[in-house]
């Protein structure tokens, strides 16, 4: 049911008097129809009635002041409530509600089901048949651990496509990190040995493996194998120190400790991922509050919106009491097919971790608002560096990024007083002009950019930073002028003599004269920042259009590399990515490549522009 929304003070008494008492959903609207607020409870007639008939805070107040209509959505359960509540929130985004404003998925370890099966990077939905061991709080975290398993444990970490069209074996085999079951070098046995390890080592069951590893080595011992039963001591040794290292004390299951601090309307939750009694490392959180000053309540806000589509451990540790902890206990319960508990009062090891999970959760915070501060301070300097009538609130930079001509791409970074909006960076694979011509791709970039922007989907920003000199500027500039854009502040950014930081030139449009600020300016480090982002976004894309483009040979494309050379190559190095990684030097060791043409040959697979 909606309010009448045809008099300016919303009647709230008429409201009231034919809502239910079931248990649902409400939705609180502006004179727009924006949805304001979205908020779930086990009696709506009670809940919503509290809005206008208790005291409330600022936060509150002014949200209720602009109530012009609500909806509401009755359920059959509170915790139905709870989850409809999720998912409004997520979709919706309401301004008035606790955001988590991070919730990709995050990434798995996966073992495939193959004969011979893989180990490999996952993230997204599990429906691959196999197994899946995480989740891990980063990429970095579970590369980490991949990295590990290969130390440890010879299973192939390749790609299907890889391993199916190997004559002879890798790098990997050579450096003693697969056992190179693509040419039949290890038998199917052995290499089961080697996953079984691997697999127990991620359910957290290393004392297992240690045992098991000392038994081989015992063996190989007595049957005079020194150089196997070596390998197996040395395995186990660095069993041993990543035991030490990563494993909890008394803890052998699945859990997760999750800490609030909250200080100068911003807060951080810290979240630790213990899984099968190791630590995987934390991420840190920053939701948006909406105003809310208890840990209690963002907490009760980030469960849900973080938990529920997601695997869910055992046991949450919490810093803070929250509400309506016991529905909470219920609805993850329901989604992850087992008991669920939220902790608050725990001893001995389990204490000292909360309380360590609170401290990186204060300094975290401590930290980003500190950048902030920071970050206002240069934008506040760039405002007088360039004399600008008002402080900027969005800054985009452009820049180009090739490999000798070819493969051209441009990228967009955009800033705002807080620091990098990369949810609207953007790239532009470059086609159709001369292999070279920066001002060419420039203007492409700009064009389809702005005119997009100019169609509706998106904001012009306050100042646009051009990576280059005049010639680059005086190209920005035309396409601005045949889009009809006003307002715009162009500055190009031009390297200063030798290309050294601190001694950039800053051309604005229409001055005479470059702009040359300090080497400590805070308005330079800005910049820099800014154009550096911009450097970084488009060389990434670039190498990422190359490595595509790349599915056939580059070595056919090199002059001086005919077929002959290649074979030597391929079979010297094992392959395409055995060249990719080597240097100069052991490229030149192959017979018939010259220290120059190993220099050409290391350049078309690394040197940008």
């Amino acid at each position: 049911m909606a309010a009448e929304n045809s008099t300016a003070v919303f009647d709230h008494q008429s409201f009231l008097k034919n809502l239910t008492g079931l248990p649902g959903v409400y939705r609180m609207l502006d004179a727009e129809g924006a949805v304001l607020y979205v908020g779930k409870a086990k009696n709506l007639k009670r809940r919503v009635s509290s809005y206008f008939t208790r005291a409330l805070n600022r936060r509150i107040q002014l949200m209720v002041a602009r109530i012009q209509a609500i909806e509401v959505t009755v359920t059959h359960t509170e915790a139905e409530a709870l989850i409809l509540e999720n998912n409004l929130i997520k979709s919706l985004k309401p301004k008035y509600n606790i955001l988590l404003r991070d919730d990709k998925s995050y990434p798995y370890i996966y073992l495939s089901a193959d004969t011979f099966p893989r180990l490999a990077y996952h993230r997204g939905k599990r429906q691959a048949k196999g197994r899946f061991f995480g989740p891990y709080p980063n990429a970095g975290s579970m590369r980490e651990t991949l990295q590990l398993l290969q130390k440890l444990f010879p299973v192939r970490q390749c790609d299907d496509t890889f391993y199916n069209n190997r004559s002879r074996p890798c790098l990997q085999y050579q450096i003693k990190r697969c056992g190179a079951p693509c040419v039949g070098l290890i038998s199917a046995e052995t290499y089961a040995e080697d996953v079984r390890d691997a697999v127990l080592f991620l359910e957290g069951k290393t004392r297992q493996v240690i045992d098991g590893l000392a038994k081989r080595m015992e063996r190989a011992s007595v049957a005079l194998e020194f150089e196997q039963a070596a390998r197996l001591r040395d395995q186990i040794a660095a069993l041993s120190r990543i035991q030490e290292k990563q494993y909890i004390t008394g803890e052998r299951g699945d859990m997760d400790i999750i800490a609030c601090s909250v200080k100068g309307g911003a807060a951080c939750i810290q979240l630790f991922f213990i899984r099968n009694g190791r630590n995987l490392g934390n991420k840190s959180f920053f939701p948006s509050t909406a105003g809310a000053e208890r840990e209690g309540e963002i907490l009760s806000a980030f469960i849900p919106q973080y938990y529920i589509g997601k695997q869910i451990p055992q046991e949450i540790l919490l810093s803070h009491p929250v509400d309506d902890r016991s529905l909470l206990e219920e609805v993850l319960s329901q989604e992850g097919g087992r008991q669920v508990k939220l902790r608050l009062q725990v001893r001995g090891n389990r204490a000292q971790w909360l309380r360590m999970a609170v401290q990186n959760a204060q300094l975290a915070l401590d930290a980003r608002l500190a950048s902030k501060a920071g970050m206002q301070k240069r934008v506040e300097a760039l405002q007088q560096a360039l004399s600008l009538d008002e402080s900027p609130s969005r800054m985009e930079c452009f820049d180009i990024s090739h490999t000798s001509g070819e493969l051209t791409v441009a990228s967009c970074v955009v800033f705002d007083g807080t620091g990098p909006l990369k949810s609207d960076y953007r790239r532009f694979n470059i086609e159709g002009i001369q292999g070279g011509d920066d001002y060419a791709a420039m203007a492409q970039a700009l064009t389809r950019r702005y005119t997009r922007i100019q169609s509706g989907e998106g904001v012009l920003p306050d100042i646009l930073f051009i990576d280059g000199g005049k010639g680059q500027l005086q190209a920005a500039a035309n396409v601005l002028d045949e889009l009809a854009i006003v307002g715009v502040q162009l500055v190009g950014v031009a390297k200063g003599p030798d290309r050294r930081p601190g001694m950039e030139q800053l051309f604005l449009f229409g001055a005479d004269s470059p702009i040359i600020l300090p080497a400590d300016s805070p308005a330079l480090h800005l910049i820099q920042q800014i154009r550096d982002e911009a450097h970084r976004f488009a060389i990434t894309g670039h190498r990422q259009r190359r490595e595509k483009s790349r599915k056939t040979s580059v070595l056919e494309q090199i002059p001086g590399i005919g077929s002959k050379r290649r074979q030597r190559l391929l079979k010297q190095f094992g392959g395409l990515q055995g060249i990719v990684r080597a240097g100069i030097v052991d490229l030149e060791r192959v017979e018939g490549i010259s220290h120059k043409l190993a220099e050409q040959i290391y350049a078309a697979f690394h040197e940008e522009k």
